[in-house]
């Protein structure tokens, strides 16, 4: 009843706000042309049949944000999970993980920063000197594969320039944060360009230990180094070079006994990423009729995820309570290989002109955890070697002057091997596939109607974690019942969507809006086994879900001193069925991290020629933490602010983010860890991001 009366109520909103003046002081350019570049084929937004939110340079400029954390609230139905830093975890319409500790996981949705692909490693998701992010909802495993079922994420930095081009920035703001960054672009020679950038971003952090009477344990260390380069080897062939260097050695104290910002941790623990990667593409033109795209990309990434698990000191209560640390140290290495052909002019196929693409993919990446444990004889290692190949092919059909089609199917099969020092050993191996199919109606130049049917699928792994603990006495009449999930299936995801774009150029207008519905299959969850304290987690396939909703986002410029802007998400979702161990049957219940609805409404005005003020304000609803227990977050509102001075080619910026200083979380768990309450069981949360207020200065040139 709530979605619905929410529903009435945004139609109604909608239908008030695009009544169109007759008389604009907006002009063409106001809002301008956005092209999507992630896809396969470059288009403009307005006329690729699905919902897509690319976020611009001014977007993320006007945001202040360092972080996609920082960022994604502009992305209807896009949510994160914490339990670390960075919220690192990506949820797209209420599907993607949460965390991870032991055992792999193959996300749900994808993170690509300049065609590297960096999925489930969120850490690298900083945004100094991106031009552009896109976020593709709904599946893309015809376009990015297994880790792409939920969605995709997708980042681009400012390209090079055969002019010399670049800014300079510096960053001041409360709790000790300091970050400074230089970009620079030009002509190395005649037919080759570069751009690089570095940008070091510093804080104390938002977390007082009153233990150790230190506000730095929660603190941010961010170093990141970007180069591209373009390459016009000759007329025929074309090279890209990219290369990253994140440096990341963030601290990671978030978790309070007491329910606050205050915590009693004495080892607080670490949230550390030492990645570097590069990416080789290259373009032949020279045929008539087609294109050839060939791409190489390897990344190499060690990180440190380590926590004080009783989040206490030693003697909070004598005799009640026990010390523990937990530290993960992964090695990731990962190298994939692409080769696509497209028609670079369309052919005659079953009677109308085609456009078409085909190409192979292979991926190697080898995963290895060393855990150190305090309740460990002595460390804990595994290796997980993952082999990925795949075929896929699209065509594009002109059935009409106003009427297009477009379909695809991509095939993909992975071979798993994993190993650990428990003597744990399996070989999970499948094949899946994906697919799109759309149909495209132009309504009038630049105004669409469009339907597509997706498939995306993830791959299946391991419950290595499981397996090894079945051994424990108290795990004994568990033993047959982790056995039978020793692996788990490859989950899909099949969803349909009816979608409506149109941009008004003169009117200076963008509105896309959107409804879907997707099912659910072989779903992976999280679940526990439990006896006398000790918990084993595993991931199990549920047997199905579905999951819908609406989305909505409206860019108009009524006058030329004045943008208005709306991002909205309306999401329901539901287990099917879901049986735990203890009996519990989820089914319909709301998913984990899927609020209900989520908001983002602002405006920006030109007070005068160089002054300008943006406000704007979050919005998300309620959502279930786990789908392990039935504890929720509170709804909240978020208000932000920024005002912009500009004189010539520099930009001062005096900025506010959740201005009113609300509190929120962005993970919570239910279990007893306060011995001062003999482990009682409670909600424990972490909460996002306090009231920050900052000033930036910018020159570009």
């Amino acid at each position: 009843m709530k979605f619905a009366k929410l529903s009435i109520a945004v139609a109604a909103a909608l239908s008030t706000t695009l009544v169109v003046p007759s008389t604009s002081f907006a002009t063409e350019e106001a809002i301008e042309r956005i092209t999507v570049r992630g896809d396969f084929r470059s288009r403009d937004i307005d006329d690729v049949a699905g919902s897509i939110s690319v976020l611009s340079a001014h977007d993320i400029e006007n945001r202040s944000a360092a972080h996609l954390e920082e960022a994604l609230m502009l992305a209807p139905n896009v949510n994160l999970a914490s339990g670390a830093s960075r919220a690192s975890f990506l949820q797209i319409r209420g599907i993607g993980e949460r965390s991870q500790f032991v055992d792999p996981i193959n996300p749900s949705v994808g993170l690509v920063i300049d065609g590297i692909n960096y999925s489930g490693i969120g850490a690298a998701g900083t945004l100094f000197d991106i031009g552009q992010v896109e976020v593709f909802r709904g599946p893309q495993s015809t376009r990015f594969g297994a880790d792409a079922m939920a969605g995709v994420v997708y980042l681009h930095s400012v390209e090079p320039t055969y002019a010399p081009s670049g800014q300079v920035e510096a960053m001041w703001a409360n709790y000790n944060s300091y970050a400074a960054g230089v970009a620079f672009g030009n002509r190395v020679t005649d037919n080759f360009a570069v751009r690089g950038s570095l940008y070091s971003n510093t804080s104390d952090g938002f977390t007082e230990n009153t233990f150790l009477e230190r506000k730095d344990t929660q603190n941010i260390d961010e170093l990141t180094l970007r180069l591209n380069g373009v390459w016009e080897v000759s007329d025929d062939w074309q090279l890209q070079l990219t290369y990253h260097r994140f440096d990341i050695d963030n601290g990671y104290d978030a978790f309070s006994l007491d329910r606050t910002r205050e915590t009693l941790s004495d080892t607080p623990g670490r949230d550390t990423l030492d990645s570097h990667a590069g990416r080789i593409a290259a373009t032949y033109s020279g045929a008539e009729s087609f294109a050839v795209q060939l791409f190489a990309s390897y990344l190499t990434a060690d990180s440190e995820y380590s926590y004080d698990e009783d989040w206490a000191f030693e003697g909070i209560r004598p005799g009640w309570e026990y010390n523990s640390f937990d530290a993960y140290f992964r090695e990731r290495d990962q190298l994939e290989l692409e080769t696509r052909v497209l028609s670079a002019a369309p052919i005659e196929f079953l009677g109308y002109s085609t456009d078409w693409l085909a190409g192979a993919y292979v991926q190697q990446r080898t995963q290895d955890l060393n855990r150190e444990y305090t309740f460990l004889s002595a460390p804990f290692s595994s290796s997980y070697d993952s082999d990925r190949t795949a075929a896929y092919g699209e065509l594009q059909q002109e059935l009409s002057d106003r009427l297009r089609l477009t379909y695809g199917v991509r095939w993909e099969r992975y071979d798993n091997d994993y190993a650990d020092s428990r003597g744990i050993i399996a070989s999970p191996t499948a094949s899946a596939w994906g697919g799109r199919a759309s149909l495209e109606y132009s309504l009038a130049p630049l105004q669409q109607v469009y339907v597509t049917v997706t498939r995306g699928f993830k791959a299946g792994g391991v419950n290595g974690e499981a397996l090894g603990r079945v051994e424990d006495r108290n795990l004994e009449d568990h033993r047959e019942f982790l056995e039978s999930r020793a692996t788990f299936a490859p989950e899909y995801l099949t969803s349909a969507e009816v979608g409506y774009k149109v941009f008004l150029p003169e009117q200076s207008l963008r509105l896309h809006v959107n409804a879907f519905y997707s099912w659910r299959d072989d779903m992976q969850v999280n679940a526990y086994v439990e006896r006398e304290g000790v918990f084993v987690t595993y991931t199990d396939n549920a047997s199905a879900g579905k999951n819908y909703g609406i989305e909505a986002q409206l860019d108009y410029v009524p006058t030329a001193a004045l943008r208005v802007f709306l991002n909205l998400g309306l999401l329901q979702t539901e287990f099917n069925d879901l049986l735990l161990r203890d009996g519990t049957n989820l089914a319909g219940r709301d998913q984990a991290h899927a609020p209900n609805y989520q908001v983002n409404l602002g405006g920006e005005w030109l007070l005068r020629d160089n002054l300008s003020l943006r406000v704007e304000m979050d919005a998300r609803d309620k959502f279930y933490y786990s789908n392990s227990h039935d504890i929720q977050s509170s709804s909240y509102q978020l208000l932000h602010a920024r005002l912009n001075y500009q004189v010539q080619n520099w930009e001062f910026s005096l900025w506010a983010r959740n201005l009113l200083n609300e509190d929120y979380t962005t993970r919570g768990f239910f279990f007893g860890n306060d011995p001062r309450k003999e482990y009682a069981p409670e909600n424990y949360v972490q909460y996002g991001e306090p009231s920050r207020v900052g000033v930036t200065a910018r020159y570009r040139f």
